[in-house]
């Protein structure tokens, strides 16, 4: 399986995909149980109709676990987020917010936007909205303050209506890199990362990105 959402993707030879960590609570028990529903359909013909389901959700399960390897883009600072730019906004304190949605096609393990120190790791909880609805504001989420060379950089992974939890990769103090992979959120969502005060976004609303690959800044 391949990362498609990209219309222009670079040639170059095929890298493999793993699996996000995290995904095993359910990528497992998807697999088993397809694995199983095809073994009992070598002994009926009731049995195959019912792997295909089984099987169906196995496959969808993987796609939607999926992981793949991603190049850093030039620019300071890169998407957090694979989806589309669902706001900009600007901030009282002069930051500006640049909102990704994800919808469960998306590739959901999330990136570092720029290379610092996750000095603090916040989560709060909160209730399941969907991630496009104004109310999602107080749903559950799990905020990032990155130091870095340009200041704090803040990223915020937000839970949407099917999610019951946010999977993080580091704990505070750890240095990332730009692109690094930093979590993992369970099925459709929203990403918010707050450029510093001067930084101006190179992305517009409606636009697709990808996270790691796709800069955020412009110059």
């Amino acid at each position: 399986m391949t990362d498609d959402s990209d219309p222009t993707p670079s040639p170059g030879p095929a890298v493999p995909v793993r699996m996000a960590k995290g995904s095993a609570p359910w990528l497992v028990p998807a697999c088993a149980a397809a694995g199983a529903a095809l073994l009992a359909a070598r002994r009926s013909r009731a049995a195959r109709a019912l792997a295909v389901p089984a099987v169906g959700l196995a496959a969808g399960m993987a796609w939607f676990f999926r992981d793949p390897e991603r190049a850093p883009a030039e620019g300071r600072l890169v998407s957090s987020a694979d989806g589309v730019v669902q706001s900009i906004d600007v901030q009282s304190d002069g930051r500006i917010r640049v909102a990704v949605f994800m919808n469960p096609l998306n590739v959901h393990v999330n990136r570092a936007p720029i290379a610092g120190v996750a000095a603090r790791i916040e989560h709060r909880p909160g209730g399941f909205r969907p991630a496009f609805d104004k109310d999602s504001e107080r749903n559950e989420r799990v905020i990032w303050t990155f130091d870095t060379e340009i200041g704090e950089v803040t990223v915020v992974q937000i839970a949407g209506a099917m999610v019951r939890r946010i999977v993080p990769y580091l704990t505070e103090g750890q240095k990332a890199e730009k692109g690094q992979r930093i979590g993992l959120i369970r099925f459709g969502s929203r990403v918010d990362v707050y450029l510093p005060p001067g930084v101006a976004p190179a992305v517009e609303v409606g636009q697709k990105v990808r996270a790691g690959a796709t800069r955020l800044d412009r110059d």
